[in-house]
């Protein structure tokens, strides 16, 4: 769990780095190449699936890894590497929302007060974060925004590929997930590209291979051994550990100055995420709060 804790809480100051000289949707297609050579490697043997399956997953893919990701890209080229770090982990709040809708989960009173409480803590995040040392660690309104949106489509992916992974096998479903995803991505990739420079420096390469390999891979991987490990309850507290390492890694590499009212939406946030997913316990493929 404290491997995993900081395996995903450096993601966000990783991306950041990459973003210093790869624009977001080229390093979006670079991270998710790495990742998708790799699962398909894993899954050798095992990727046919029937027809039926495919509009799902398509759909799935286009929604939790192109959008999702690609949203995350520009909401951390937004924000400062710790706004961005919490904000990202709202990412089980919105699992909630949906397994309530999706799974007709009842939301309690406590658990609404926590959503409300999570996204005013988002708010004081926000605010609080000032304009950093530099561009990269300025978080801007519409940076929050990308996050949020992000933290949705990634919410909105883990709840509807459960059913995906129960009658396919989590490897196929995630192999062809990763694959559609980045084919939805290359033309806007290419699009970039021709727009706006790319430079390809071995710091961008330790980023792009760290978030396709650790991240996105390793960290799945990792995930479903915890779940056999230990209870689901358990390996979900996760969460409450990763923005910590991500906010040191951020104060380090950036400089990010977390102030009283960042500290306080910190709080807000983890606060409100405890009660939100109090007493849950979601299916494992919809319990993971990174990608």
């Amino acid at each position: 769990m404290l491997l995993l804790a900081i395996m995903w809480g450096l993601s966000i100051p990783i991306t950041k780095l990459g973003l210093e000289t790869i624009p977001p949707l080229t390093l979006t297609a670079m991270r998710f190449l790495v990742a998708v050579l790799l699962f398909l490697i894993l899954a050798a043997g095992r990727l046919r699936l029937p027809w039926q399956a495919v509009p799902s997953i398509v759909a799935l893919g286009v929604m939790g890894i192109t959008l999702g990701n690609v949203a995350q890209s520009f909401g951390v080229q937004g924000t400062s590497a710790s706004a961005g770090t919490i904000i990202s982990a709202t990412i089980p709040i919105f699992i909630v929302i949906f397994a309530a809708i999706r799974l007709n989960q009842p939301v309690t009173g406590r658990q609404w007060f926590g959503l409300l409480a999570a996204f005013a803590g988002i708010a004081l995040v926000a605010a609080g974060s000032g304009s950093g040392v530099d561009d990269l660690s300025k978080t801007t309104a519409a940076g929050v925004a990308w996050m949020l949106v992000s933290a949705v489509a990634i919410a909105f992916y883990y709840i509807w590929s459960a059913e995906l992974t129960k009658k396919y096998g989590t490897l196929p479903v995630a192999a062809w997930n990763a694959l559609t995803g980045l084919v939805a991505i290359l033309p806007l990739c290419g699009w970039e590209m021709a727009h706006t420079p790319v430079h390809i420096t071995m710091q961008a390469i330790w980023a792009v291979v760290y978030l396709g390999v650790m991240v996105t891979v390793a960290g799945l991987l990792l995930w479903l051994y915890l779940l056999r490990a230990v209870p689901a309850r358990i390996a979900a507290s996760v969460q409450y550990i990763q923005p910590v390492f991500g906010i040191a890694a951020a104060s380090v590499l950036f400089g990010d100055q977390v102030g009283l009212m960042f500290a306080a939406g910190v709080v807000l946030i983890l606060g409100g995420l405890a009660l939100a997913v109090a007493n849950k316990r979601p299916a494992p493929e919809a319990a993971v709060p990174h990608e």
